[in-house]
């Protein structure tokens, strides 16, 4: 074969590993296990750059630790229930939900999946992931909502879940409730609105963002040690605009610095308001409904959407001349990270997991973790120190697990589902028994799980895949590969939930990816800087994404850039023409030397030594997770050792030396090229595939590399200053290659060298071969120089 057509081969060598099964997950194996709880990517559109980059460095460590003799536990899911897949239903159908009934818009739903999934993840294999996608699931499906279920129980019986009429957090746009970590910071231009307050007759100067909020006001607060103020405690302030009146109150909580020092306490404005209604027992105020628009005691406002009621409000405030004073501001506001819209705080019942007095416990939770990288620890770490609510899991929402839940008609008791029904969903099924009251009149729970309840339980999702005699070799799982901007998200909630149930960390190592930039920049769609990974592939191939995906460290953002992509598609081609140079002279399985002469040719012995080196440094940095330093070494020996160097240093003893020089130099080609594609095997796995295919198969036990042990350091005898010798060589061979390249002479030309005596000396075993690949007439002692004849 002249050339190699990446595109063709790459559908081919995935069909080759389906159909043989090479990353079969074996039950019956004696290996130890290294178990993957492989992250289940979302199902909202199709594979992005960002997916292609982490996956990727994942797999890097997989395809490692496979070749180093693990039984690898690496299953395959996806996250296919709630908001995400509802949005991206209702974008492809050109629909929504709620115009809909449950039950139809689930089957919709449904439906859709079934179509697109193939697809989606037909893009994980065509990046070479190595999952054993036989072991599957859908967080949606049967399966995985009777697990999630069961956490939901099984959390209810340890007294971790309660139902609460309070405020919670709440997104107008997606009209669900959402928990602390689904909300992220966004900096936003505001006005701060100087009003009017008037107590006893007095003017009081209050600072506000949210004149919308100002039907919800239901105090006054000021710092006790604020002398501004102190008289006006126990005295009553008149709202503007709305003519009522609330208490004036001292509470520590105010920032005496920020704005004019005295607040409006509006329910519900932020978690300080939240607090102060809850310890002062005030009065709550509905002031924004669910849909975010202005509700009934905003007057004349009422059906108004909030940044509309905010400049008709202001507009008015100025109009009876108590607005005062406006000044533009950017200040952080708390937005839905999966619409971008501000939350408000809305009273409603709703479900959450009772952990905020576990936080110290947390935290050592957190220590018994390794990481990959150490500092990605610190997110952990903060997200617990400024953990402020409970989560809320409740969602309302159609496309989701139910909350295996039901509400007695007539004693308003909650009545859980039978372990043994599960998966229930309560609006088609009914409770196996009667409410302790008698009653069989039941009101099913319409609201769903939040997604990451779900997902938190992935290891078990895919362990409970297996034989029940098996389960428990699996668990805790060894690996936890992530993103970090999901580590407040899943990781968190996989850890909670699994000391939780079961009193144990569902992993013990964690490695930590980042993301992708493009000109500094997150990439997002929004912003219109998305590449496709499918193009990339399609363009450069998906050896040559995977080998750019590898040039980052773990826990690094990484500015996508298309050299480093071209770089890749270098490698596969030079690393496939170097296997044609050396396999055209070994022109029958006779010339394939795989055991090593009992007399090796100095030149081959260090050359061996130096690739013993790389073996091990590569070996050393995958146990440390550190698989671009394992690509750098074995890439760096590749181009610069192997292919300018050591294959022009042999081409003389393979046309035409002895046949006892003959035999050394093809052993060291075929040996030193096997080790080549194995170290580079975990990064580019369908060139590396080829080339076994073709040329090493027949002589290996293993039908893929992928399979195939992970290179030994050769056998050979070492001497302390092997490094040093071999390094010697190849400064001198550079030396004579600039000479020539600055006298414009051939890199054939031919010379006289001339080299100090201790060089000489040095080099003494291999001066045959350096006379040969210099093309040197004659080799002198004294002063470096080249002489050009």
């Amino acid at each position: 074969m002249d050339s190699y057509d990446f595109k063709e081969a790459e559908k081919r060598i995935i069909k080759f590993w389906e159909r043989e099964k090479i990353y079969k997950f074996d039950a019956k194996s004696k290996k130890k296990i290294y178990s993957i709880d492989t992250p289940p990517p979302t199902v909202s559109g199709k594979m992005h750059i960002g997916h292609a980059f982490s996956y990727a460095q994942q797999d890097f460590i997989v395809r490692y630790k496979r070749m180093k003799g693990f039984n690898i536990f690496y299953p395959f899911g996806t996250d296919d229930n709630g908001l995400p897949t509802e949005r991206l239903v209702e974008k492809t159908k050109g629909i929504r939900a709620k115009d809909f009934s449950r039950e139809e818009f689930i089957k919709i739903c449904t439906n859709f999946l079934k179509e697109e999934l193939p697809a989606f993840i037909q893009d994980w294999k065509n990046i070479g992931i190595s999952s054993d996608f036989d072991i599957y699931y859908s967080t949606i499906n049967e399966h995985c909502r009777r697990i999630s279920q069961w956490s939901f129980l099984d959390l209810h019986k340890k007294g971790r879940v309660y139902r609460k009429d309070a405020p919670a957090m709440w997104c107008p746009e997606c009209q669900t409730g959402i928990s602390q970590v689904e909300c992220q910071d966004k900096i936003l231009k505001s006005k701060f609105v100087h009003l009017v307050f008037r107590v006893d007759g007095k003017d009081i100067i209050i600072a506000t963002t949210r004149p919308e909020l100002l039907p919800a006001c239901v105090a006054v607060f000021y710092h006790p040690s604020d002398k501004r103020y102190k008289a006006l405690k126990g005295r009553m302030a008149e709202v503007p605009l709305f003519k009522f009146k609330v208490p004036v109150m001292e509470d520590e909580r105010v920032s005496m610095d920020k704005g004019t020092g005295i607040v409006m306490c509006c329910t519900f404005g932020d978690q300080t308001d939240m607090e102060w209604q809850k310890a002062y027992n005030l009065a709550i105020k509905e002031a924004i409904s669910k849909n975010g628009r202005m509700a009934e005691i905003a007057g004349q406002y009422k059906g108004m959407r909030i940044k509309e009621a905010r400049a008709n409000i202001t507009e008015d405030l100025k109009k009876q001349g108590v607005l005062v004073k406006e000044e533009g501001i950017e200040h952080a506001v708390n937005v839905h990270e999966r619409c971008g819209t501000e939350i408000e705080f809305v009273k409603s019942k709703q479900w959450f997991v009772r952990y905020l007095d576990l936080k110290e416990k947390m935290l050592e939770w957190g220590n018994e973790l390794k990481w990959h990288p150490s500092h990605m620890k610190h997110r952990y770490d903060n997200w617990i120190r400024g953990l402020q609510w409970d989560w809320l899991i409740s969602r309302q929402r159609y496309f989701g697990v139910p909350f295996p839940v039901w509400y007695c008609k007539k004693c308003n008791e909650v009545v859980l589902a039978d372990e043994t029904q599960l998966p229930v969903d309560p609006v088609k099924d009914k409770p196996k028994k009667k409410c302790k009251c008698g009653s069989a009149d039941f009101e099913p729970e319409n609201d769903v799980l939040d997604t990451w309840f779900t997902s938190s339980m992935t290891p078990q999702l895919a362990i409970q895949l297996m034989p029940k005699n098996m389960q428990e070799s699996l668990f805790p799982m060894s690996l936890r590969p992530q993103a970090h901007e999901i580590i407040t998200f899943w990781l968190f909630n996989t850890v909670v939930k699994s000391n939780l149930h079961y009193s144990k960390n569902p992993f013990s190592d964690v490695i930590i990816s980042g993301f992708v930039t493009l000109h500094g920049e997150k990439m997002a769609k929004s912003k219109g800087n998305v590449i496709e990974p499918q193009a990339v592939v399609e363009k450069y191939s998906a050896d040559a994404l995977r080998f750019w995906a590898a040039s980052s460290k773990l826990g690094e953002d990484m500015e996508y850039r298309e050299n480093e992509i071209v770089a890749g598609k270098k490698f596969v081609t030079k690393i496939f023409n170097a296997a044609r140079f050396i396999f055209m002279n070994i022109k029958n399985d006779k010339d394939k030397k795989t055991r090593q002469p009992k007399k090796m040719e100095e030149i081959d012995r260090l050359f061996l030594s130096r690739l013993n080196e790389v073996i091990e440094n590569s070996t050393n940095a995958f146990d440390s997770y550190e698989y671009s330093k394992a690509k750098s070494e074995a890439d760096y020996f590749f181009w610069h050792v192997f292919c300018d160097n050591y294959l022009e240093l042999v081409k003389r003893r393979t046309y035409s030396g002895t046949k006892e020089e003959k035999e050394n130099a093809l052993y060291t080609l075929h040996s030193s090229l096997l080790a080549i594609l194995k170290l580079m095997a975990p990064f580019t796995p369908f060139i590396t595939e080829e080339l076994y295919q073709q040329h090493y198969k027949n002589q290996e036990k293993e039908k893929s590399i992928h399979l195939a042990g992970w290179p030994e350091k050769f056998r050979i005898a070492e001497k302390k200053d092997d490094a040093d010798k071999f390094n010697l060589l190849i400064e001198i061979i550079s030396k004579v290659r600039q000479a020539k390249s600055e006298a414009n002479k051939s890199i054939k030309a031919e010379i006289i060298l001339t080299i100090e005596k201790e060089t000489k000396d040095k080099l003494k075993g291999i001066m045959q071969d350096l006379t040969s690949v210099i093309n040197a007439k004659e080799i002198k002692e004294g002063e470096f120089k080249v002489e050009f004849i």
